[in-house]
């Protein structure tokens, strides 16, 4: 049978409505990320708020994962990311009437203020990304899946690159412009999401305890294949990623400027954004499973490249193309979790997967600032290069259930070796 055309897939309206409505908060939500950060500097000039900021949001991920999972699990998940969205909104014009100072003689914006709306972000996020997740497989038929992660990728990547870029324009106009223009956006989302028609079973009630809650771990634990991908992303960016390192790299190494350090940082997501649009028109049909592995492997000599490079055009090309490669990664498996996955079961798996993502982010700058210190910023990518290709070694070996993965539903290829 041919595979489903990309236009139709435009023509799922409720997938359609769907790809717009995250379009619009993921936006709103990198365009909040800026002005809070820049706020909270402006306030303290602490590096170390900066990074409280993030760690603030991803603790929450952390310790709700399986109560969100379970969440999406057993209610309405349109209901649910309409209601994120909603609070993200809520969370924008309290940050206008904070710095605006509306109710007080002046602004009450203040860091404990700023720290404490991170967490509030980031419980918001917690329910958003496993219940977000786990709708996109309801709103399109199967065989477009493969298709339809691809296209909601290149979104997010858009997103990503011209969230924090319109946040930047916008905050001339001060901060309150950029919280007002993220409530709008949150709220253009959330009508989106409102207007979603799709079936909604509802599932059979049961007491909720420590079984239901850990299904979702578990059903990854028993299914190799599953597991492999899910964690072959966090061992690998865990040890190969170089965003935290970058301003090091930008001003010691290469000796550009902010300009040059702004290019460095976008290079990853521009090759991402190249990468989901060509999976879009041109959807990964066979061997699945070794092309994600080789796809890391690509990834760690990348940062090979980058960690030895001190042409600023080279590093700028392996920077891209890391990107490209780990779209790859994160389209395969995105949609291996949810074709692997009943829909019963889809938001306790989709909240395991979020973590896995959120903490090898994370912890993988940790990880580089730490090695950094000890072998330099040079020695530190080098060492992780080397790493994720030892990773994407190890597991060829160690997951055969995900190396000889030949077709997204679940066929072998003939040969799993190398």
């Amino acid at each position: 049978m041919p595979s489903p055309s990309f236009t139709q897939l435009t023509a799922q309206r409720a997938f359609m409505r769907m790809w717009f409505a995250r379009l619009f908060g993921t936006t709103a939500n990198q365009m909040l990320m800026v002005a809070v950060g820049w706020q909270m500097y402006e306030l303290t000039g602490s590096a170390w708020d900066l990074g409280l900021v993030g760690l603030y949001q991803f603790a929450p991920a952390l310790l709700l994962t399986l109560v969100a999972g379970h969440v999406a699990d057993r209610l309405h998940r349109g209901r649910i990311v309409a209601c994120c969205m909603v609070a993200q909104a809520g969370v924008a014009l309290v940050l206008v009437a904070a710095t605006q100072g509306w109710g007080a003689s002046g602004s009450w914006a203040s860091r404990e203020l700023l720290l404490g709306i991170s967490v509030l972000l980031g419980v918001a996020r917690a329910f958003q990304m496993p219940a977000q997740q786990a709708l996109t497989p309801m709103l399109v038929p199967s065989e477009m899946l493969p298709r339809a992660m691809a296209f909601s990728s290149a979104g997010m990547q858009a997103a990503v690159i011209t969230g924090p870029a319109l946040g930047g324009v916008i905050f001339v106009a001060g901060a309150t412009a950029v919280y007002a223009t993220c409530a709008g956006l949150f709220g253009i989302g959330c009508v989106l999401i409102a207007l979603l028609r799709y079936d909604h079973a509802p599932p059979p009630r049961e007491p909720v305890s420590l079984d239901t809650l850990m299904a979702g771990a578990r059903f990854v634990w028993e299914r190799k294949a599953l597991l492999g991908a899910v964690s072959l992303d966090l061992f690998a960016v865990l040890l190969g990623g170089a965003t935290a390192l970058l301003p090091m790299f930008a001003k010691d190494i290469l000796h550009v400027g902010p300009w040059g350090l702004g290019l460095l940082r976008g290079a990853p997501a521009a090759g991402a954004l190249l990468t989901s649009v060509v999976l879009t028109r041109w959807p990964l049909d066979r061997r699945v499973g070794r092309t994600m592995l080789l796809a890391v492997a690509v990834y760690g000599v990348c940062m090979l490249v980058f960690g030895l490079s001190t042409s600023f055009v080279l590093s700028l090309g392996a920077l891209a193309v890391s990107g490209g490669a780990d779209m790859v990664s994160v389209v395969v498996r995105q949609t291996l979790v949810q074709i692997e996955t009943p829909n019963d079961m889809r938001g306790r798996v989709s909240a395991i997967n979020s973590v896995f993502i959120g903490a090898s982010n994370q912890l993988g700058e940790f990880e580089s600032g730490a090695t950094a210190a000890w072998l330099g910023p040079v020695g530190s990518v080098v060492a992780g290069g080397i790493g994720t290709l030892l990773v994407a070694l190890l597991w060829f070996r160690g997951f055969p259930a995900l190396a000889g993965r030949d077709r997204m539903n679940g066929a072998k290829a003939e040969s799993a070796g190398p």
